[in-house]
């Protein structure tokens, strides 16, 4: 665990919404969630659009899929949405269950902060 400053921290709910299905683009956010996780903070995570695609996507450097099970083994919670991945013909997974926007709706009002990737 990193060190925090000792002046007022307070751990936060952060929501990470990723519609990016560019491998470096979805690799740093679940590197970043991952290290929120580790700093002490609770953190969700929602794929949306082209996002929905994650799971399959390694690249060079780039294993998304190491990075969303290490999210998942740090407590991280994730969903995809249901009509994104219906349109392109993809199922949820045990690691990216089916979803709605009413859980995107119900993540963005429980988060203290939202972050897009």
């Amino acid at each position: 665990m990193t060190a925090r400053p000792v002046w007022g921290w307070v751990p936060l709910k952060i929501g990470v919404v990723i519609e990016s299905n560019d491998p470096e683009t979805a690799w740093n956010a679940f590197r970043f969630a991952v290290k929120a996780l580790d700093c002490g903070h609770a953190v969700r995570a929602f794929l949306l659009g082209p996002g929905v695609e994650c799971e399959g996507i390694r690249q060079g450097a780039f294993d998304v899929p190491a990075q969303m099970q290490a999210f998942a083994e740090h407590g991280g919670d994730l969903l995809a949405c249901g009509t994104c991945l219906r349109s392109r013909r993809m199922d949820g997974s045990d690691l990216c269950p089916v979803s709605t926007m009413q859980d995107l709706v119900d993540l963005s009002v429980w988060a203290d902060r939202v972050l897009t990737f």
